[in-house]
């Protein structure tokens, strides 16, 4: 079957979705074409055995008056998420039995005081001082790296109205050849193990390789509106989802895109895995560099010096869990990050997320869901698997008992209550996410230059945890949203990201429903 198409998006992660819903609002129906039984990439939910496991992403933000998913709603006309605001929104374990919450609210003045000492808070006033502006310029969608001189020219242009604003913003400017231990106080060393763990799920770097500008941001995410999602994470894809169906668009799961021949800078054919044939004048690819580089034959030059060697940074290994509600306590929050003596990742920093109690679909009567992951390199699950199965074999259950010996420091009981587990590896996660090498969570921020460009040639972009703002569904979320804005700017629109949203993000499990909808070729089967 062959048809024709106004713009493709490969890939329904998060940042593809965005972009897709601000097309299909602005008057362009995009076709979205995904390999995938469920939508959300590494921010999908999936069912196994009368579970619904987050895949990846378990923590979503952004959802505050004025944040990137407030952006999303204007430009998308979506106006209501199925969301309920959650308080603390994780809650970090130190090697020494401290725990620390963090809250969105003034309670946090206090945590930090009791858990760093009063010096500490000089460190938090420069991150939540240095955060806004960066969250402000961020929205702007501005064009970064810069690739154009009109980038350029916004990009000075957007920056000089923040500043403006107020001029202690000048002061910024050095950190951005700084690291976040420029600022962490070096006798303060409980607080910098924490900082370092908080930028690890963040900036996929600790807090002496992250830019300073950027690890100010990555740690305020805690700020801007930490929500549970009834349903799973994956409910925000399937709401994208329904929005751009509603307006025109197409969404097509099961449909992975195995070849891209460019006729020229204004034609494009895309075949998939089932016989679909689509030609359109312009892509955007919700993929990894590599991913889209093994789609096209030759890549474009600004992607080929990206994919010259293996990605640097992290993937995860990962522990899905049903277990029984009873070894849950009363009022227990849904997210924690639980940290072991020694190097983080590999083991030491284990991530938790519970399905809330009220959220019933999420697990049989009387279960919950768990989601808990860890950070680890790529390269030596793959080496095993290649050359020493048996070693591959040991290995997770090596990880597997680690983690369960670190969840057990919150939840004691919970061994025994245990009913389903399934382990997943860097394998795995390329498996069924289709992400070469499992790498997951984008490159480690060091740099502020280090995102991949969002333009790759003349009517392909690029989208999701390689390109700017980052990791996160707020952060991908805000890159879609800047290259739909830009594809719609150079057509003589532009997103209307200004106006107030009718009814903003609604916030109590009381008013919330996930809208309805059919995907095309989708299904909600338990297979994963």
């Amino acid at each position: 079957m062959a048809i024709h198409a106004p713009i493709v998006v490969i890939g329904a992660g998060i940042g593809g979705l965005a972009a897709a819903a601000a097309l299909a609002h602005a008057g362009i129906p995009p076709l979205v074409l995904d390999a995938h039984v469920y939508p959300g990439g590494c921010a999908a939910t999936f069912r196994h055995r009368g579970y619904w496991f987050d895949a990846g992403a378990t923590l979503a933000s952004g959802f505050t008056a004025d944040g990137p998913m407030a952006l999303l709603s204007r430009a998308t006309g979506i106006t209501d998420w199925p969301v309920v605001r959650h308080e603390p929104a994780l809650v970090v374990h130190l090697p020494d039995g401290t725990t620390v919450p963090r809250w969105s609210d003034e309670r946090r003045w206090q945590t930090y005081r009791e858990a760093f000492g009063p010096s500490s808070l000089r460190f938090w006033r420069w991150q939540e001082a240095t955060a806004q502006p960066l969250w402000e310029l961020a929205a702007r969608c501005i064009p970064w790296p810069p690739q154009r001189l009109q980038d350029f020219l916004r990009l000075g242009v957007e920056g000089w109205q923040l500043i403006q604003r107020d001029w202690k913003r000048l002061g910024l400017l050095p950190d951005a050849f700084r690291t976040v231990a420029h600022h962490v106080p070096s006798e303060n060393s409980r607080l910098r193990q924490f900082v370092d763990a908080q930028l690890l799920i963040t900036a996929q770097a600790t807090s002496n390789r992250v830019n300073a500008l950027y690890g100010a941001a990555a740690l305020d995410f805690t700020n801007r509106g930490v929500v549970v999602v009834r349903g799973g994470v994956g409910t925000l894809a399937t709401t994208l989802c329904d929005a751009i169906i509603r307006q025109g668009g197409r969404v097509m799961l099961r449909h992975e895109v195995t070849s891209i021949r460019q006729h020229s800078d204004e034609q494009f054919t895309l075949i998939t895995n089932r016989g679909l044939e689509v030609t359109t004048p312009c892509i955007i690819a919700n993929l990894s560099p590599w991913s889209l580089a093994r789609l096209l034959t030759p890549p474009p030059a600004t992607l080929h010096r990206i994919i010259r060697h293996p990605p640097e940074g992290w993937s995860a290994f990962v522990l899905y869990l049903g277990i029984d509600e009873d070894a849950v306590p009363n009022d227990f929050p849904l997210h924690h990050q639980i940290l072991a003596d020694g190097t983080f990742g590999e083991g030491h920093s284990i991530f938790l997320s519970l399905s809330p109690s009220w959220d019933t679909a999420r697990a049989p009567a009387g279960q919950r869901a768990l989601t808990a992951s860890t950070h680890t390199r790529w390269e030596t699950w793959w080496h095993l698997r290649q050359h020493d199965p048996a070693g591959y074999a040991a290995r997770k259950q090596a990880y597997t008992e680690r983690m369960l010996d670190g969840i057990a420091r919150v939840l004691p009981t919970m061994r025994d209550a245990i009913r389903l587990l399934i382990p997943g590896t860097p394998v795995s996660f390329a498996r069924f996410t289709r992400r070469p090498f499992g790498w997951v969570g984008g490159f480690p921020q060091t740099r502020l230059g280090r995102a991949v460009p969002r333009r790759l040639a003349p009517n392909l972009w690029l989208v999701g945890d390689s390109t700017f703002p980052g990791q996160s569904i707020a952060a991908a979320a805000l890159g879609g949203l800047a290259v739909a804005h830009t594809i719609l700017q150079e057509g003589g629109l532009a997103l209307n990201l200004s106006k107030q949203v009718a009814t903003g993000c609604t916030l109590d499990p009381e008013e919330t429903d996930v809208i309805g909808g059919t995907l095309v070729d989708s299904t909600r089967s338990s297979a994963h």
